[in-house]
């Protein structure tokens, strides 16, 4: 695993055409268009079930593909034949005490994935969008952080770390999307949620959430029994 400061995300950068032939696939439909890889690219590289710590194996050649395309989000919502890229964050904290706590929220009625809702949650993230890419972005790193900043207020400093990869073919939201886990390890708890989406917002010590770990999604039940 690789530890950087700040804002440097630790992917390795696509190849320079990378961004030219994702731009090629837009359509001129005003449908948010989101980043999404053929299940056989995945496929192609090995099997994920459930939580995988490889994130390099898996990753690196996944945002180097040509497959790589934006896409209407509806139709990709019910199509298993393409996954959804998310970025999905873990913010931990450790008190005075050393108590290793993590920033959890439930899930409201904002505009997130509505087949969530009123989840308890540990993961911040969302969809990257075309717009991510504009004039030669990296689209990954920079939807990762335009939803980081949507959805909270994060006014701590903090290492992070890339620590897996998520899919989850058990339910019909799992079985359209590919989570990529970050942790933002933070100096302080200054996180505050911006959006109804988020509600009831503040860091709760991993062994409570581990008691009612049937209270929370899927996809952080997996990171929560995989890093901790």
């Amino acid at each position: 695993m690789i530890s950087t400061l700040r804002t440097t995300i630790a992917v390795v950068p696509p190849p320079t055409d990378f961004y030219p032939l994702i731009a090629t696939r837009f359509s001129m439909s005003t449908e948010e268009h989101i980043l999404v890889i053929p299940e056989s690219v995945i496929a192609s590289i090995g099997v994920i079930d459930g939580f995988e710590s490889d994130v390099d194996r898996f990753l690196n050649p996944i945002l180097a593909s040509d497959q790589l395309s934006f896409q209407p989000r509806t139709p990709m919502e019910t199509d298993p034949s393409f996954k959804q890229l998310i970025p999905y964050v873990l913010l931990e904290w450790a008190d005075s005490d050393g108590t290793k706590k993590l920033f959890t929220y439930t899930r409201g009625g904002g505009g997130g994935e509505k087949r969530l809702h009123a989840k308890r949650s540990v993961g911040i993230g969302g969809h990257i969008s075309r717009e991510d890419a504009a004039d030669g972005a990296n689209p990954y790193t920079t939807g990762m952080h335009r939803e980081i900043e949507e959805e909270i207020q994060l006014r701590s400093e903090y290492k992070e770390t890339q620590e897996g990869l998520i899919y989850d073919p058990s339910n019909e939201v799992g079985k359209v999307h590919l989570g990529v886990v970050h942790r933002f390890v933070l100096e302080s708890p200054e996180v505050q949620s911006n959006e109804a989406d988020l509600a009831e917002g503040g860091f709760v010590s991993i062994e409570e959430l581990k008691s009612d770990i049937e209270q929370l999604e899927t996809w952080s039940q997996l990171a929560i029994k995989a890093l901790y």
